[in-house]
């Protein structure tokens, strides 16, 4: 079975070109049948275009700007991806926190990429204030998790997977983003994986 992925993103895409990197050599069965963005400028835009992937943009400043609400912004987004009969959505680095009005179409079917452990850091600062949370001797490792997004939770639901990353004293800020973003898309990929193909031939 090959599944069908719609990938929001908002900026660099590394994630994305994870996910393209493993379905070209055939590690996940998979296919990006369209990458959105919320900003005109996200270099994951280029990386789609390179792959011969479908590609656009949906900018929520507009709506605000003409007195449009988050929730109509939620709904059109909805109604761009539907077109596309996404098996999977997955939030590789999407900054907007998406609305019930949105995820009712893609019930149990958004999936999430989160620079934290589960119950840990949520929002859009989790790397820095886990490096904090280490200078002030309080963690010795933090990680990276994939889940389900049933809800309007931030950074909660049900979990895919998990992996540890350990955070050494000689690390800069710098250092342990670019530790976890190695972790996420590995870990991005393996979770795909399961969802798609499940957990069976573990079992083997």
């Amino acid at each position: 079975m090959t599944a069908k992925l719609v990938v929001l993103i908002s900026g660099n895409g590394s994630n994305l070109q994870a996910l393209i990197d493993a379905i070209r050599m055939k590690v996940l069965p998979a296919e990006i049948v369209l990458v959105v963005a919320n900003r005109t400028t996200a270099f994951g835009l280029e990386r789609a275009k390179q792959a011969g992937i479908p590609a656009g943009y949906l900018l929520l400043k507009p709506y605000l700007d003409a007195g449009r609400t988050r929730v109509e912004y939620d709904a059109d987004l909805a109604k761009m991806l539907a077109a596309s009969k996404p098996d999977w959505v997955v939030l590789a680095g999407w900054m907007h926190i998406l609305s019930a009005t949105f995820l009712k179409h893609f019930p149990y079917r958004v999936v999430n990429l989160h620079p934290a452990l589960p119950g840990k850091f949520p929002g859009a600062h989790a790397i820095e204030e886990a490096f904090a949370a280490f200078q002030r001797g309080e963690i010795k490792q933090t990680g990276c998790m994939v889940h389900l997004v049933p809800d309007e939770a931030v950074d909660a639901g049900p979990v895919i997977g998990v992996a540890e990353t350990p955070i050494y004293r000689s690390d800069t800020l710098e250092m342990l983003a670019n530790r976890l973003h190695q972790a996420e898309h590995k870990l991005l990929v393996q979770s795909l994986q399961r969802l798609i193909v499940g957990d069976d031939e573990e079992d083997e």
